[in-house]
């Protein structure tokens, strides 16, 4: 252990040891998510799968979108309508 600690010191043997780590994360992810593909692709129902899938993803985006296109309600405006709201309902 004591050997290994000197090979790789320094900031590029970090830098050496953090890029081979993320590597391998990679190609053991890419690996996993090829079995699955290929799983779903032996699948009966893939065509339903993959159609579920697709209107799963559409929802998401219209979600997000939703979240992060649409401009929330200026403050005053709210504030305005709830003093109308209010003085309507105290002439009422």
């Amino acid at each position: 252990m004591p050997q290994e600690a000197g090979r790789y010191g320094g900031v590029d043997g970090q830098a050496l040891l953090l890029a081979a780590g993320l590597a391998d994360l990679v190609v053991s992810t890419v690996g996993s998510a090829l079995g699955t593909v290929r799983g779903v692709l032996r699948r009966s129902d893939a065509a339903e799968l993959a159609a579920e899938a697709e209107h799963d993803l559409m929802a998401r985006g219209r979600l997000v979108l939703d979240r992060y296109a649409a401009a929330p309600p200026a403050h005053l405006e709210v504030l305005a309508r709830h003093a109308l709201a209010r003085k309507t309902a105290d002439d009422v």
